[in-house]
Order: structure tokens, then C-alpha cells, then sequence
């Protein structure tokens, strides 16, 4: 190893967390890296990472880093389902495995822009969701793949023999049934019923 990949950093303000180091790839320092979601470009453009040790529960005997650091990507490709990525200063297989279970965030300000009508799914969690009748159908909690196309799962509370609780909705992202995406607002309008 050439020298301490890693430098102590605070976290940004609008970080993101993109995914996490699932294992060593090669013998040259390259991780391979499981991305939360399907679309990695983000990752695949930025030259700088902000990575956090693994959660408590997955922490036990990680010693590579303490607190946030930085580092500076020197490749990062696609292979297979998943993202390899090696850091500049890291050229050994023994520090790629000590960041298993590592945690990759970026600033939402270091994502790449996207086409008119396309969005990040992180820019739609928590966006209120109403149909043309002005109703409130909830908010999305997140967004499930499905294949051709994603679907928006929004967290709305109904009631039930006089008693409130937490329910479900799932409405496809797709242009018969989303009329439009304010993010100033934080809306989405949708042509759904309550009763769908």
C-alpha cells in the first residue's frame, strides 16, 4: 500500500448513502461494491466517496477507518449486478477486505443531472402524492422495481372500526397513472382512485 487512502472528513449535509462494500475483488486493492438501487451513475461519475464504517450490528471487528472519510476513486467500472471500484493509495487485496460491510455515500449536489421527466429515487421519497380529485392518496416511502418499470409505495393512515392505522399503497411510476412530479412543491399528482 502507497499510502493511507483514507482522509477523516465530516460527512456533507446532503449525503446520500448509495451502497455498500460487499467484498475484495482481485488481488490489487479493487472492492466490489453492492449499489442500493439500479441506477449507478452517480457512483460511475464521481471522483470523490464519503464512506462510514458499517453499522453497529455489522461493525464487529472493523478497523480500517473510525468516524467519515474521504477518498479518492482511481477507477470504477460495472461488473455483473454490482459496481468494483479502486481508491487511489489502495493497492492490496489485505485493506480491500477490511472494508467489508463499508457504507459509500455522496453529496445529492455531486449527482449527475437528469433528462426532463426522469428522477433520482431519492428525490421522490417523501414527496406527497394526491389524485386529480385533490385527495390525498399519501407519501412515498419508497420505490419497489418491478422490471419494465418502478413502483411508487406510499405510507397513508386509514381508518378502520373507528381505529387509525398505518396502510399501504402501491401506484405504478409510469405516465398512464403519474401526471406530473412538483419537486418545488413536493407533490406528485396521479390519476388513481382510493379504492384501486
Amino acid at each position: 500500500m502507497s499510502a493511507n487512502p483514507f482522509v477523516a472528513t465530516a460527512l456533507p449535509d446532503d449525503a446520500i448513502e448509495l451502497g455498500r462494500v460487499l467484498e475484495a475483488w482481485g488481488i490489487k486493492g479493487w472492492v466490489r461494491i453492492q449499489p442500493h438501487g439500479a441506477d449507478t451513475e452517480a457512483l460511475l461519475t464521481a471522483n470523490t466517496w464519503f464512506l462510514q464504517p458499517p453499522e453497529a450490528r455489522f461493525a464487529r471487528g472493523f478497523e480500517a477507518f473510525s468516524g467519515c472519510v474521504r477518498v479518492t476513486v482511481a477507477e470504477v467500472k460495472t461488473h455483473r449486478d454490482g459496481v468494483v471500484a479502486r481508491f487511489e493509495g489502495m493497492d492490496d487485496r489485505n485493506l480491500a477486505e477490511a472494508l467489508k460491510g463499508v457504507r459509500i455515500c455522496l453529496p445529492r449536489s455531486a449527482f449527475p443531472a437528469t433528462p426532463e421527466g426522469e428522477y433520482y429515487w431519492v428525490d421522490l421519497i417523501g414527496l406527497e402524492v394526491i389524485n386529480r380529485q385533490g385527495e390525498f392518496m399519501g407519501v412515498v416511502r419508497d420505490l419497489m422495481p418491478t422490471g419494465p418499470h418502478s413502483v411508487l409505495v406510499l405510507e397513508h393512515t386509514e381508518t378502520v372500526d373507528g381505529k387509525a392505522h398505518t396502510a399501504e399503497r402501491m401506484i405504478p411510476f409510469v405516465a398512464a397513472y403519474v401526471d406530473g412530479v412538483d419537486q418545488q412543491a413536493r407533490r406528485i399528482t396521479v390519476d388513481w382512485q382510493k379504492d384501486y
